[in-house]
């Protein structure tokens, strides 16, 4: 066990974590599902799935497929809507000890805004605005690949933040630091990133896309180079607390993303093949504190 020497505290916008680990917005539902192997009380925050003003269908299946070091996924932010993600699901994590984070998503800046007011009366934590969604009415284009885009997106729903604002960014872009600099231009508190590559899947058989949807987000262990180097670069430009996230499933991948510069660390798609994976990379984060003689890690977040 760690000695109470070692301190895991980190601090998100002024929100205080009692450890860095939290789970990445949409692998880990609103926690119910991994209540059988997990105790969220020993996670830092749960980050829960992308909730939107209305409810939201998603798209249709097949809209997961496994690929060489990760999977494909084109869900679509499937969720009830606001309304009952307040009903349901923030009283079910008020019985833990565990900070909440509201991914929120949309398709339009007002619905953005429509979300993060309602959820700014909400006993949540944080806000993490997810800005990878297509703009329905700029013609399709993605918020974060944008500059322009996002910055006014991050602008206008800080407006309506009660809450700190945490920007989940898009890697599907030329110089991600672009983008983070609008989107703290914009009033962004934080930054989480990366969020899924853009990829795709044949199968030669039927020959046709594996996915319905033909596209979808790639993440998994094989985007993990890509995500810390987007974390390091990021950590460089801005000077937000940043939750990094990409192919995280260990303890060492964890503090591979401190030392770039990372506040927290989120988990994702290891979620699915460990439904124990948070704890698996809290303990590894604490064994590696214990064998160092680290005592916090802000002794070396972003040493690299």
């Amino acid at each position: 066990m760690i000695k109470e020497k070692h301190n895991l505290k980190v601090n998100i916008a002024g929100v205080e974590l009692k450890n860095p680990v939290t789970t990445a917005s949409g692998t880990f539902g609103s926690g119910r599902e991994y209540g059988e192997f997990v105790d969220l009380n020993q996670l830092g925050a749960v980050t829960v799935k992308g909730v939107s003003s209305t409810p939201w269908k998603g798209n249709p299946a097949p809209r997961i497929a496994e690929t060489y070091g990760g999977m494909l996924n084109s869900v679509g932010l499937q969720n009830p809507g606001v309304e009952e993600f307040i009903k349901n699901d923030i009283p079910f994590l008020r019985q833990y000890d565990t900070k909440i984070i509201v991914n929120v998503a949309g398709k339009s800046v007002s619905e953005y805004c429509e979300v993060v007011e309602r959820l700014s009366h909400a006993d949540i934590d944080l806000i993490e605005l997810n800005i990878s969604c297509p703009n329905v009415k700029e013609g399709g284009v993605t918020f974060g690949t944008d500059v322009k885009m996002a910055h006014k997106v991050t602008k206008e729903v800080k407006r309506y933040a009660k809450q700190p604002l945490i920007v989940k960014l898009s890697p599907n872009v030329t110089d991600i630091t672009e983008i983070a600099r609008a989107v703290v231009d914009g009033g962004a508190d934080g930054i989480s990133l990366i969020n899924t590559l853009l990829g795709m899947a044949i199968d030669i058989h039927k020959r046709k896309p594996i996915l319905a949807n033909t596209v979808g987000g790639f993440s998994g262990p094989a985007v993990k180079p890509v995500a810390l180097r987007m974390v390091y670069q990021v950590a460089r430009a801005v000077s937000v607390p940043i939750i990094g996230m990409g192919g995280i499933s260990t303890g060492e991948d964890a503090i591979e993303f401190i030392l770039a510069g990372a506040t927290a660390v989120a988990v994702g798609t290891a979620n699915f093949r460990n439904p124990r994976a948070t704890i698996d990379v809290l303990e590894g984060i604490k064994e590696y504190m214990v064998r160092y003689g680290i005592q916090s890690l802000d002794e070396i977040r972003g040493m690299i």
